[in-house]
């Protein structure tokens, strides 16, 4: 049996683009991915790395270049997409959300909310009132998801994932493991569905 793992955190808009392509990948080779909540901010402390958007601040150039490798990869697979003009967003919420999510049969939808509500949407996603209207409008449970993300035993679940992702390798995100072994990036997608077909022989 194939271990795939899709490490992801609502905040990073690359995920997202992965996020959208991963039910064709898991289509094509009859294996579905785990998904792994964690919180980016965590594993970049816990690795000494910093945010592209960082990054970029010293080499304007490679913010540039990024912004045109994103269009031409929403525009070749055809990807409802927006930048969020209230980027860097504080997902700590959020992510425990999708650890109770996770926990309690609600996963899948609340994953396609977030994402849609981040990454297409444009909404501010780390004011609790929009987080609120947004459950609400989509059907999910408002109160129960707001006192799990308040629960310990979720909070340290999501700690748990972030350190033992770091464990593996993780230092950013979208991260893929097939088996332990670790993809990161949309730009490593075609490698991990080979190795996919091929592990599971």
């Amino acid at each position: 049996m194939v271990d795939f793992k899709f490490i992801f955190d609502f905040g990073s808009p690359k995920t997202y683009l992965v996020y959208k392509l991963l039910p064709g990948i898991e289509k094509r080779t009859n294996i579905k991915a785990e998904f792994v909540p964690v919180l980016l901010g965590g594993i970049f402390k816990s690795t000494n790395n910093v945010s592209p958007i960082e990054s970029f601040k010293t080499v304007p150039a490679k913010g540039k270049y990024d912004d045109l490798d994103t269009a031409r990869f929403v525009k070749k697979h055809n990807i409802a997409f927006n930048f969020n003009s209230n980027f860097p967003i504080n997902t700590l919420n959020l992510m425990r959300g999708a650890i109770y999510a996770q926990e309690n049969e609600i996963f899948d939808k609340y994953v396609e909310v977030i994402f849609k509500s981040m990454w297409v949407d444009n909404k501010k996603m780390d004011d609790l009132e929009v987080i609120q209207s947004v459950l609400l409008e989509n059907g999910l449970p408002v109160k129960e998801i707001f006192e799990g993300t308040q629960d310990q035993k979720i909070k340290d679940k999501l700690v748990k994932n972030t350190s033992e992702a770091v464990e593996k390798g993780v230092f950013g995100a979208p991260s893929l493991l097939v088996n332990n072994e670790l993809f990161f990036g949309k730009e490593t997608l075609q490698d991990v569905e080979e190795l996919l077909v091929k592990e599971a022989g």
